[in-house]
């Protein structure tokens, strides 16, 4: 559904009335397009004395052909960046969180729209001494109080690499500092060590060769999962409920990819899909559990089955489907597993408790399994997104779908795209060591902030 209200503030007289009004002016978001670069226009670099990253981020600007200004190079006082990168690592101590507030200070007003701002830093748990923790850890309010004050369609992060997972940053820079995170902001992102991250990747296709399994494919989100998985080289089988069988067939012939009808709770259901996938395939190399359903009533008035039927689609089938795969060894050595999780997981939400409570499990999933997944080459993260412009969300009532836009860093809804494009990023080869994370996309929601 057509974001009026959006669409009225971007013209002149809409920015006259914001500006009078001091209401919401959102920016139309850049989104990717084939072909384009992973980033237009120069980017300000910068980091503490004594930090560990600036060879590798040095040698990721590079590879990207971005225009970068390097930290001992000074940049004209009056030029517009299209990123900021702040390596943080240096800082030891509450005392040197001056040399953060020293790089923005005088660069945060010139972000251009739509722009990018990545601080790099070491997770707090792995710090030497409790002095570099605590300033470490300190780094995630500046972060995502940059992500609210820069507005204007612009982003803020903050990527957390463990000491041994530098050579491992690529592909989460070429994400975060790309249109496809339109969408994402004020996330902490963790990168672990020890991870086996596929080398000389071709970036246009870093799923080439590769299966990937998408539950609740045939339209929506799912849909959207399947369309960018595709584009990113890989061949996607869609499951979905048999009442779906039309929409899921015709997306597969569109995308060339193959379909198997079943409603994922049944007890036959793993099994049939694992099947398959080793039959038709020799197996599966991305797995993203988006399947899911909702029945809103308020707790005292949910039935049971209103209850269980969401518990069993949303929670318990991406359980049984995954003990299935291991099982039978149908996922490849390297594999991704994505959850699909929602702010409502996050925040809760009145009128939702079994899909809230559903939602919250699969951050404990994720949470549960990555470690011990991550052993066997194999990573689990989830997606959590907030108010994404859907059929389920045009449906709602005038003024809680305005809400829903609005209350947000970007104030507006987002894209099945949006949340496509980050499961992509999770799926690639090269993001062996994003593990154990559950990203929001929600431009930053001040739900459960």
């Amino acid at each position: 559904m057509a974001d009026r209200y959006g669409q009225l503030m971007r013209t002149p007289a809409g920015r006259v009335l914001s500006r009078q009004l001091g209401l919401p002016a959102p920016v139309q978001l850049e989104r990717h397009e084939p072909g384009q670069p992973v980033i237009s226009g120069p980017v300000l670099f910068g980091g503490a004395p004594g930090g560990r990253l600036a060879t590798a981020i040095e040698r990721v600007l590079a590879a990207i052909q971005a225009d970068f200004r390097a930290p001992e190079t000074p940049a004209p006082g009056h030029e517009m960046f299209k990123a900021l990168v702040f390596d943080a690592t240096g800082i030891n101590s509450s005392e040197q969180l001056l040399e953060a507030w020293a790089f923005f200070h005088g660069a945060i007003r010139r972000v251009r729209d739509c722009g990018r701002v990545l601080v790099l830093a070491t997770p707090p748990e792995g710090c030497q001494a409790p002095p570099e923790a605590i300033a470490q850890r300190a780094l995630e309010g500046l972060v995502r109080s940059i992500g609210k004050e820069i507005r204007h369609g612009a982003t803020a992060q903050l990527v957390l690499v463990a000491p041994g997972a530098e050579a491992d940053l690529e592909s989460t820079l070429r994400f975060f500092l790309s249109p496809k995170s339109a969408y994402v902001s004020g996330q902490v992102v963790r990168l672990h060590a020890g991870a086996r991250s596929a080398e000389h990747l071709n970036w246009a296709q870093p799923l080439a060769g590769k299966v990937a399994l998408v539950t609740g494919a045939a339209r929506g989100i799912g849909a959207a999962i399947a369309e960018v998985l595709t584009r990113d080289g890989a061949h996607v089988v869609g499951v979905d409920v048999p009442s779906m069988a039309h929409e899921l067939d015709a997306l597969s012939r569109r995308l060339r990819g193959s379909s198997v009808g079943a409603d994922v709770t049944d007890s036959d259901a793993p099994a049939a899909i694992a099947s398959y996938l080793l039959e038709s395939h020799g197996g599966v190399d991305v797995v993203v559990h988006n399947a899911g359903i909702t029945r809103d009533k308020t707790l005292g008035r949910m039935t049971e089955q209103g209850w269980s039927s969401v518990i069993d689609v949303n929670l318990n089938a991406p359980q049984r489907i995954d003990r299935e795969l291991f099982a039978r060894q149908a996922l490849r050595p390297d594999g991704r597993i994505v959850g699909v999780s929602s702010i409502s997981g996050i925040a809760g939400n009145a009128g939702q408790t079994n899909y809230a409570t559903s939602k919250a499990g699969i951050i404990g999933f994720v949470q549960a399994w990555a470690p011990a997944v991550f052993e066997r080459g194999v990573t689990l993260n989830a997606v959590a997104p907030g108010f994404i412009e859907t059929q389920m969300t045009a449906a709602m009532p005038l003024a809680g779908r305005e809400v829903g836009r609005r209350m947000n860093s970007l104030a507006q809804g987002g894209l099945p795209v949006d949340v496509a494009e980050t499961v992509a990023w999770l799926a690639s080869p090269g993001s062996g060591a994003v593990n154990g994370n559950v990203v929001r996309v929600c431009g930053q929601s001040l739900l459960g902030a």
